[in-house]
């Protein structure tokens, strides 16, 4: 019965940031949910009821002036695999569980990071552009793009992602090596043909596409800057799937103004979106999407019931399949 259903707070339906109409009874078939428009209304006759928190897109923002106002939160069931946007150590120490939803985003995200690649290689949507154009009367001969077949792929991060992308390469007979903070087993490696890079500036070095698959965290950020943009090749293209601040955006515009590099291909970008007067907007070998990795329906429905599964356990007070903990608990 309705009634007996724990609440749980989400942040909208429908709208920009919001879940999916269509896909919001995933929610309502074990939770009473509240907006968070609602909630603020009247958080203290709400915030007692709430059990779960559902984060979506980055919303509700799980910050500590939100989860004072949550005595019975049991759990944080934050959509996606990165966990950059909530401070674990402080969720941890409310005796909150928290959980994301791996496993279920890595072949959209993968197969974005392949579109982005060939997009910007074989200059996609300049020629869409020409097409469609009511001024064309002929079709230009001079707009080259890149050869993906044979070249050479760099994947910085061979996580999850980085290995579906390395899968999808292979199937262009792409050379494929990788820099990650785990190497692969041989097996591993030989399924896919990776070759494994000690040295980040020896891959940078040798690729002709670098698509960066890190997760965000202080020892990626920034991780790609000026002297790393200096070591790829002039005719080199990088595609960024993983976090915008994993890229140093001031170096990478340095780099397409002056020929550093080719192009890049960048679903991510910090802040997203980007101030209108970005210089990043502005530059013709940049090809920009707004954060669609996992904009598959699909792959919103398997996140949805991930994060319901996460949190039905935590309230039921069972183990909780993808629970995140801080460092060493």
């Amino acid at each position: 019965m309705e009634e007996d259903k724990p609440w749980a707070l989400i942040s909208e339906v429908g709208g920009e940031c919001g879940y999916l109409q269509e896909l919001s009874h995933i929610l309502t078939q074990h939770f009473r949910i509240i907006c968070y428009k609602e909630f603020l209304q009247n958080p203290a006759l709400h915030g007692p009821k709430i059990q779960a928190l559902f984060i979506w897109k980055f919303l509700p923002e799980a910050e500590p002036a939100l989860l004072g106002m949550l005595p019975s939160l049991k759990v944080v069931a934050s959509g996606g695999v990165g966990i950059d946007h909530v401070d674990v150590p402080y969720i941890n120490s409310l005796g909150v569980k928290l959980a994301n939803t791996p496993g279920v985003v890595s072949d959209s995200t993968a197969d974005l990071a392949m579109g982005l690649l060939l997009a910007s290689a074989r200059r996609i949507l300049e020629g869409n552009q020409i097409a469609v154009d009511p001024m064309t009367t002929s079709l230009p001969g001079s707009l080259m793009g890149v050869e993906v077949t044979g070249s050479t792929l760099g994947i910085i991060g061979m996580g999850e992602v980085g290995y579906k992308i390395a899968q999808r390469s292979k199937g262009f007979e792409m050379k494929i090596l990788y820099h990650s903070r785990t190497k692969r087993s041989v097996a591993e490696e030989q399924a896919v043909g990776a070759s494994y890079c000690e040295s980040l500036s020896d891959l940078l070095r040798r690729s002709d596409f670098v698509t960066i698959a890190v997760k965000l965290t202080p020892d990626t950020t920034g991780l790609i800057g000026h002297r790393e943009l200096s070591l790829m090749k002039p005719t080199a293209i990088l595609i960024n799937i993983s976090r915008g601040q994993v890229l140093d955006q001031d170096a990478l515009v340095k780099a397409l103004q002056s020929g550093t590099i080719r192009a890049a291909a960048l679903d991510v970008t910090h802040p997203e979106p980007l101030p209108r007067d970005h210089p990043l907007l502005g530059l013709p070998n940049v090809l920009l999407t707004p954060h669609i990795g996992i904009n598959t329906y699909s792959t919103a429905e398997r996140i949805l019931e991930k994060m319901v599964k996460n949190a039905l356990a935590a309230v039921k007070g069972l183990p909780v399949p993808n629970e995140v903990k801080q460092p060493n608990c």
